[in-house]
C-alpha cells in the first residue's frame, strides 16, 4: 500500500492587531470569539466546534464545504502563558484522511497602546493524500498560508 510522501515546512505570519495584547490573546482563548474568526473560508459551514483553552485542553472544528467535503481540525494545547504565548499541535483531516500535523507557536507583543504584534509560526508535516497524484510542497504550504491569513483577516475585523 502506498502511504504517500511526507514533506516538511515552516512558515511565519506577522500581524499588527488593532487591540491590546489582552484583547488579542482573549480572541484566541474565548470559544465564542474564536469560532467567529477561525474558519478559513466564508462559504464553509461550521458544524461542530469545541474549545477547552488550557494546558492539556483540546480544540476541534468540523466544517463542511459547499461541495459537501468534510474538513476537521483537532488540536491540543501544550503551553499557554496568558497574554504572551500559546503553543499547540494539531492534525488536519479532509474527508477522514489526515493531510497534515503541525506545531504552532503564537506570540503577542505590545507595540503601542491598543496595537499588538502577533507572530504565528507553524511547523508543518504535510502528508500526501493517497488519492492525490500531485503533491507540491510549495502549493500545499501556499494553500495553508492563504487559509490561515483569511482567518487572521477575520480576527482583525473581530478586534476592530
Amino acid at each position: 500500500m502506498n502511504q504517500g510522501q511526507v514533506k516538511h515546512s515552516t512558515f511565519t505570519i506577522e500581524r499588527i492587531l488593532p487591540a491590546s495584547k489582552e484583547r488579542s490573546f482573549a480572541a484566541w482563548a474565548n470559544s465564542e470569539s474564536k469560532r467567529k474568526w477561525f474558519a478559513c473560508h466564508d462559504d464553509w459551514k461550521t458544524v461542530e466546534y469545541t474549545l477547552d483553552f488550557r494546558v492539556g485542553g483540546s480544540e476541534s472544528n468540523l466544517v463542511l464545504t459547499p461541495a459537501g467535503g468534510r474538513h476537521v481540525f483537532e488540536g491540543r494545547y501544550y503551553d499557554i502563558v496568558t497574554n504572551e504565548r500559546i503553543v499547540y499541535a494539531f492534525g488536519m483531516y479532509v474527508n477522514d484522511i489526515r493531510i497534515s500535523v503541525s506545531l504552532v507557536t503564537v506570540e503577542f507583543e505590545s507595540i503601542v497602546p491598543g496595537r499588538t504584534k502577533m507572530l504565528f509560526t507553524e511547523q508543518i508535516v504535510l502528508l500526501q493524500d493517497p488519492n492525490k497524484k500531485e503533491f507540491s510542497l510549495e502549493n500545499e504550504v501556499r494553500g495553508r498560508m492563504e487559509g490561515t491569513n483569511a482567518g487572521f483577516d477575520r480576527l482583525e475585523k473581530e478586534l476592530s
